[in-house]
């Protein structure tokens, strides 16, 4: 059992205990050993039990279960308190803005037992009776429970990613190499994704047989265009079926709907002629236009582009030829600053941007001034070492309540420059948003604004902004706005990438790295940057060492 295991099974232990209205103490002890095991540097698996005991931040009684799950894959005390827990409760800690202590509530004294029922009970406007629950908690419950179910079933493009392998070369095995395509939103490269779809070319009396297997399945839908199964990690896969033109299927099922009734108003006669060839290019090359990218084929206005032959030149992951905005074990990271910038040697980058939190975020270890000091006297010792690279000081500065910065001016100009972005009280109005953040943009020491709108994809919208203005206010103020990398981030959203480019504003592709695994999210980045046309020249993070050096400037 990996170390990420076990600190999930203490965190969801620490989390029953509470639900159940356990003793507090033993709760905190949990859930502080799965934060400590979690940024562990060393795999426990790996680590002589008699070892355990004195690594900091597990005692005794924790180092027995990790013994226990090292040794049986299990945790009794974990079993014993989810088979005396509802499983609808159980489902409650996946609700945005009720933690245990709130379920507790809802379970014990509402008798409330699942999402349904604490759904019906809102719009009863029932829990509004409750201590701890007020009107705004009661909406704020609402609208996450809305969000959570309409969001079942989806799967971030990332962790797709993972399991696409496996998935087309069975079917590959099963029909063909030739005869399967992959289509839909994960061709398009969206950033969530509900089905994974797949043309073949093959009839359903072939392809149903083949998934009768010892563990088929479940078909959900089927008709005479394609078939719908679950799978029983919860995806759905359709496959859309052709016995003709492979081509033309792959086509139809990878442009959005925006995209394809402008492409067939705009060539409504075209005759595609019959041909083996796989590649759905054969529709662009009839229609005598450039090829659109199926990353591109959202929108009705690219095609435009495409007829005068002015589609974008995309950015590419070769492109990213520095880190900006990550963290080290100066706040959150789990990997020293030395380290962190010895990876980006070895990964080819010839800049890191050092930005760890700052001191209102007490929750990340955020950098008080004296540890401010301390940090750039090792980024100086660390750059005088011989070679190219160099480290950047940087901080992501919290912006606070009132969209000032974390740092009085004299601290602020220590940095090579800040990120500024929000991380407490999200719960806003457009307007109190737009009042914050664009007083930050205003600030004279804000170089980056990071993760625009704080959403996390699949379980957090976000607060509400207006983005053009945003988009006005760091075109104005020269700020430069962060598309973060992480794949529950990957904010600002593609959408807007466009809008910023024609305003003259800078995007930078950024990876918010809390670890050196975290460097390679910048693909995901791009892949979404992608979706909004970003050029190479138009990505901060695209500049070298010596024309960054140039922009800070």
């Amino acid at each position: 059992m990996e170390n990420a295991a076990i600190a999930d099974n203490f965190d969801l232990l620490a989390k029953l205990m509470d639900i159940h209205g356990e003793n507090s103490f033993k709760a905190r002890t949990y859930g502080a050993a799965a934060f400590n095991i979690e940024k562990l540097p060393m795999s426990l698996k790996n680590t002589a039990r008699e070892e355990l005991s004195g690594i900091r931040g597990i005692g005794d009684s924790v180092a027995q279960k990790v013994i226990e799950m090292l040794d049986t894959g299990q945790l009794e005390i974990l079993n014993e308190y989810l088979r005396n827990t509802p499983a609808g409760v159980i489902e409650m800690l996946q609700i945005k803005g009720i933690g245990p202590k709130k379920i507790n509530t809802i379970w014990k004294e509402m008798g409330i037992e699942s999402i349904g029922e604490l759904q019906y009970a809102c719009h009863e406007n029932r829990l509004t009776r409750y201590k701890g629950f007020g009107e705004k908690t009661q909406q704020n419950v609402l609208a996450s429970i809305q969000f959570y179910l309409q969001n079942q079933g989806h799967f971030l493009y990332a962790q797709l990613e993972a399991i696409f392998p496996q998935v087309d070369g069975y079917l590959k095995k099963l029909f063909g190499a030739d005869k399967v395509a992959v289509t839909g939103d994960y061709r398009r490269q969206a950033l969530t994704i509900e089905e994974l779809a797949f043309v073949v070319a093959a009839p359903v009396e072939v392809i149903k047989p083949a998934f009768q297997t010892a563990h088929p399945p479940e078909l959900l839908e089927e008709n005479t265009e394609s078939l719908l199964y679950q799978l029983s990690n919860g995806l759905k896969l359709r496959l859309h079926l052709t016995d003709s033109s492979l081509a033309t299927t792959l086509f139809q099922t990878t442009g959005s709907p925006a995209f394809l009734e402008a492409f067939h108003q705009a060539y409504p006669e075209l005759k595609i002629p019959a041909t083996k060839d796989a590649a759905d290019d054969i529709y662009f090359t009839e229609a005598g236009i450039a090829a659109i990218p199926p990353c591109l084929r959202e929108t009705a206005n690219i095609i435009a582009l495409a007829q005068n032959n002015t589609l974008p030149h995309l950015i590419q992951p070769e492109d990213i030829r520095g880190i900006i905005h990550s963290h080290s074990t100066w706040s959150d990271g789990s990997n020293t600053l030395e380290e962190m910038a010895n990876a980006c040697i070895e990964q080819g980058f010839e800049y890191l941007v050092i930005s760890d939190h700052s001191q209102t975020a007490a929750y990340a270890n955020g950098l008080k001034e004296d540890r401010i000091r301390a940090q750039h006297q090792e980024i100086e010792t660390l750059n005088k070492k011989p070679g190219a690279f160099k480290i950047f000081k940087s901080i992501e500065s919290d912006i606070l309540n009132d969209g000032s910065l974390d740092y009085p001016e004299e601290v602020l100009k220590t940095f090579d420059l800040v990120i500024a972005s929000v991380h407490s009280n999200l719960q806003m109005t457009e307007e109190k948003a737009m009042g914050r953040l664009i007083r930050a943009i205003e600030n004279p020491y804000t170089r980056i604004l990071g993760h625009m709108t704080g959403r996390l994809l699949l379980s957090r919208n976000g607060y509400p902004v207006n983005h053009e203005k945003i988009i006005d206010a760091c075109a104005a103020n020269h700020v430069v706005i962060e598309i973060n990398a992480h794949p529950r981030r990957l904010d600002m959203d593609w959408r807007w990438v466009q809008k910023a480019m024609d305003k003259g504003v800078l995007l930078s592709i950024n990876p918010d790295a809390h670890f050196i695994e975290g460097y390679k999210d910048v693909k995901y980045g791009v892949l979404a940057a992608q979706k909004g046309g970003l050029i190479r020249e138009r990505n901060l993070s695209s500049f070298g060492l010596k024309e960054f050096e140039e922009w800070l400037g």
